[in-house]
């Protein structure tokens, strides 16, 4: 498929064809395969012998949410209905394909919902890795709030903004996109945006902040743990995979509703409370590489006996 007019630039819109694409990888004599897939590649064909574990991040979104989907696009009537039909095959190649997997993976509890709704699959779950080692806590604490996110709408970044300005408290919002201009329009004098940043900057950012805002509903959500592993709390929007990553009044807390008074509200509470740098910092550390390392090998043995062998002679060797 690489091959194909203008692939790299319109790859969006050869999406019925990915399903023979995926179908032709040969993926024969290997004992075991691991796909990562959010979309098709969970519906490869291996070896009759071989084991197939995949780490799914969520269902096909814009064949399982495509309402959702399509109401943010401007598309035609015409273009409407031809979607409607080719989603409708999608979704039924979709069905077929998530029973080639042995075992489904997924990153957080909202996720093997959605896995169960839509494929009658179990999965386990297993978080993802965390680079905790990358953030340290800082001696020093600034007056002010931290967005670290790309500018898209389905992050609810504008909640943040309006929150911020009718409190006339200091954010720093850390990353660009789309949004920025209507952000922008919207902010207060107190918000500041630093566009795209280096490593270094988000890191010194992130152990300075008050706390982190994180207002979208997303599958999982890295930045969370990041900015614990700095030893800041998080204040997120209760839903999706921060239910499985914030501890509410220990790492962070929550707000109910995805509107900028209830942000605002739980902005001030988290002004109420004591927070303990070392005990965030803790808790972060649980999702760290390590941790997926030995959760995902621990699973794959279970499987994959042989692999168990190999690893075994291995420590011996290194042992000898």
């Amino acid at each position: 498929m690489q091959h194909l007019p203008g692939m790299n630039r319109f790859y969006r819109h050869y999406f019925p064809l990915y399903p023979l694409g995926v179908a032709g990888l040969d993926l024969r004599g290997y004992d075991l395969v691991v796909s990562s897939s959010s979309g098709y590649a969970k519906g490869v064909e291996v070896d009759s012998k071989g084991v197939h574990i995949c780490y799914c991040h969520t269902p096909m979104r814009w064949v399982w949410r495509y309402s959702d989907y399509a109401s943010r696009e401007s598309f035609g009537t015409m273009q409407r209905a031809v979607l409607a039909l080719l989603v409708r095959n999608l979704r039924r190649w979709d069905e077929q394909a998530a029973r080639q997997p042995d075992q489904f993976v997924v990153n957080s509890t909202v996720v093997a919902e959605r896995v169960w709704s839509a494929y009658k699959r179990h999965a386990v779950i297993i978080p993802p890795p965390i680079n905790v080692d990358r953030f340290q806590i800082s001696s020093t604490q600034d007056d002010f709030y931290l967005v670290l996110s790309r500018l898209v709408g389905y992050k609810r970044i504008d909640l943040a903004v309006k929150a911020c300005t009718s409190l006339k408290r200091r954010l720093v919002i850390i990353g660009d996109g789309p949004d920025r201009a209507r952000l922008e329009r919207e902010a207060g004098p107190t918000i500041e945006f630093l566009g795209r940043a280096s490593d270094s900057v988000v890191e010194a950012y992130a152990g300075r902040c008050r706390a982190l805002l994180f207002p979208g509903e997303e599958d999982f959500g890295m930045v969370p743990l990041e900015i614990n592993a700095a030893g800041r709390p998080v204040i997120a929007f209760k839903a999706g995979g921060a239910l499985d990553t914030v501890i509410d009044g220990v790492t962070g807390v929550f707000f109910e509703h995805d509107t900028a008074q209830s942000l605002a509200g739980a902005i001030e509470e988290s002004e109420s409370r004591a927070w303990n740098p070392n005990v965030i910092r803790l808790h972060a550390e649980r999702f760290n590489t390590a941790a997926f390392q030995e959760r995902m090998l621990a699973l794959i043995e279970k499987f994959c006996p042989k692999l168990t062998a190999m690893r075994t002679a291995l420590r011996n060797s290194a042992v000898a």
